[in-house]
């Protein structure tokens, strides 16, 4: 392994009382691609601080190979006394650097260099800090969740620039794709201290759950090592002539080792308030149009939305996705062009900017809205207290600010809050924001179940492929279209990706590719969407457990004896049994066409 140009040895940090990094190690050679990792509040952001040299542990080693030049890109960067944004990022280079780098990367990134850095939105002065980190093309790159902020073109220009670069990488990001595309090692902080896989993110999730069973099968013999101790000391022959001083020891010590086991963080038990069923038929949209002046914003788009269905909508910033939910849940009125919803909708969202948590409410009020102290989650009364632990917070965080809350404390809130609204009808602007991987899981997991429909705003492609049954995507000049599939099966249709947006504000001109020159045949072949997928995989269970319900209901029926001692009781068995077999039926007629669908897919 080369000698690294970065190094920690046993990082040491405590905040407050808390112990938050306990002998943790980061250690970056040449070349390196590194993902950091771990839940959210585990310290990454502090540990990549300290490698920066912005914050000094409190314990521990920082090593930096003289004459190296490291850059880090802050969560929340600090654009203050400079004149514009080209003068910022030109006084993070060097003497020898390329002076034209600045300019170029500004350009790439949609800014002109003339911005004055304290009028910025958060977007854009994400954007010069990322500018700034990268013109100097540094020995080392610290990147803590570079993707934030940033639209999709944005996102696939920066893998692309980062690939090229020889500088080392370590990035914080959320973003499982882009892990996936850069690193080629793997650092997971969990419960202050540090362990490496030399293998890239694609690799770490299979790594870190075969380590946390490895874990719990440990902790599980260890409990049954002191239950047989404990026996022992109470029962055994010789325990009743005199203790032995020696097994007496070996349990304490046994039982130390035990107090001393820092459990892994609990998954945040997430689960949506299901409203009423609504209509089959959602939304409809027919040849629906708007402008804002001259500019269109959506020119003559039409789309049909049933019950279940989960619509991922992409484009770059400024194409109008907002505007475009708002007219497909009726916010907004098109200038022409028709919208019909359909019946029973309850309708709840997550707005991706956080607007509606003010600084100085405090988390309680922010789930209660300031009343009873009992929320009504599916239709069950829940104390906030426990509905608060179930998405990772404390019941002494009740008092909290919302201004106190870190990121990712914000996010969860956040969806704490639209989910305990009943709901057959969640929109989702960016859900993916600020939110750890395992909560990103949950999510993902929570919206395959969810029985409503879902519409969700999202640059992050591997969400999208996860969750999205079809993606309508801007096309530019105000057209929309719509295709079935996640993000990867719109590309493959596509032939491309999103695209940034022209000066005027319309989406960049794009070619197909020649059909002389076709894409490889894996990339162009048809896949199952997600909830295809689920459905093949859950139908059958579905389909035995009726007919096991149909066969004892017929059951029942045979006997003559039900129909004499309870007529009422034999006649509603009777309609259930044929609602049960006109449900069979329709689920055997959903599965034989998902299963010619998958055979016909496969074969060809």
């Amino acid at each position: 392994m080369a000698a690294p140009v970065l190094a920690l040895q046993g990082t040491e940090l405590t905040l407050g009382n808390t112990p938050l990094l306990e002998g943790a190690e980061l250690s970056v050679s040449l070349g390196d691609k590194i993902a950091l990792v771990g839940r959210n509040g585990s310290g990454k952001s502090t540990l990549l601080k300290i490698a920066a040299g912005t914050l000094e542990a409190d314990g521990g080693v920082r090593f930096v190979q003289p004459g190296a030049t490291i850059r880090y890109l802050a969560q929340e960067p600090d654009l203050s006394g400079h004149a514009t944004t080209l003068d910022y990022v030109e006084a993070g280079m060097q003497a020898g650097n390329d002076a034209y780098r600045a300019q170029y990367l500004l350009s790439e990134l949609g800014l002109t260099g003339t911005e004055d850095p304290m009028k910025l939105s958060g977007g854009e002065a994400r954007r010069a800090a990322l500018a700034r980190v990268l013109a100097p093309e540094p020995d080392i790159l610290l990147l803590d969740e570079p993707t934030n902020h940033l639209d999709l073109p944005v996102i696939e220009w920066l893998e692309a620039e980062l690939r090229a670069l020889r500088s080392a990488l370590v990035i914080i990001s959320h973003d499982r794709r882009f892990l996936s595309q850069l690193t080629r090692a793997t650092v997971w902080l969990d419960r202050g201290v540090t362990r490496r896989l030399n293998q890239g993110f694609s690799g770490f999730e299979a790594w870190r759950d075969a380590v946390l069973e490895e874990e719990e099968r440990d902790r599980h013999k260890l409990d049954r090592q002191i239950v047989r101790e404990e026996h022992w000391i109470r029962y055994g022959v010789t325990a009743r002539r005199k203790r032995n001083v020696g097994r007496l020891e070996r349990l304490a010590g046994l039982r130390q080792e035990r107090r001393e086991q820092r459990r892994a963080v609990g998954s945040v038990k997430m689960t949506v308030s299901e409203g009423g069923t609504s209509g089959a038929l959602v939304v409809e949209a027919e040849e629906i149009s708007k402008s804002f002046g001259a500019r269109p914003i959506v020119s003559g788009f039409s789309t049909r939305i049933m019950r279940g269905d989960r619509v991922g909508i992409v484009g770059p910033n400024g194409a109008g996705k907002t505007t475009l939910i708002s007219m497909l849940t009726g916010a907004l009125t098109p200038d022409a062009g028709r919208i019909r919803l359909g019946s029973n909708l309850e309708l709840a969202t997550l707005d991706q900017r956080r607007a509606s948590l003010a600084p100085n409410t405090t988390l309680k009020e922010a789930l209660t809205g300031g009343g009873s102290d009992t929320l009504i989650i599916n239709g069950q009364p829940k104390h906030f207290v426990g509905y608060m632990k179930d998405f990772l917070f404390t019941p002494e965080q009740a008092g909290t600010a919302v201004s106190k809350l870190s990121g990712g404390e914000r996010g969860r809130l956040t969806l704490a809050r639209a989910l305990a609204l009943p709901s057959n009808f969640l929109v989702l602007d960016e859900p993916t924001n600020d939110l750890d991987l395992e909560t990103l899981d949950l999510l993902e997991e929570m919206l395959a179940d969810y029985p409503g429909t879902v519409i969700v705003v999202s640059h992050d492609r591997d969400f999208l492929d996860r969750v999205a049954t079809s993606v309508i995507v801007a096309e530019g000049d105000g057209a929309w279209t719509e295709y079935a599939g996640g993000y990867s099966d719109m590309v493959s249709q596509r032939g491309f990706g999103v695209r940034a947006l022209t000066p005027a504000g319309e989406a960049a001109p794009t070619e197909k590719p020649a059909a002389a020159a076709p894409a490889p045949a894996p990339v162009q072949k048809r896949k199952l969407g997600f909830k295809q997928k689920h459905a093949l995989e859950t139908l059958p269970g579905r389909m035995e457990a009726l007919r096991a319900r149909i066969a004892a209901d017929h059951g029942k029926l045979a006997d003559p004896a039900f129909y004499t001692s309870d007529p009422d009781g034999f006649a509603k068995t009777g309609k259930a049994v044929e609602k049960a077999e006109a449900e069979l039926a329709a689920l055997e007629d959903e599965w034989l066409e998902l299963e010619m669908l998958r055979e016909e897919i496969e074969g060809g």
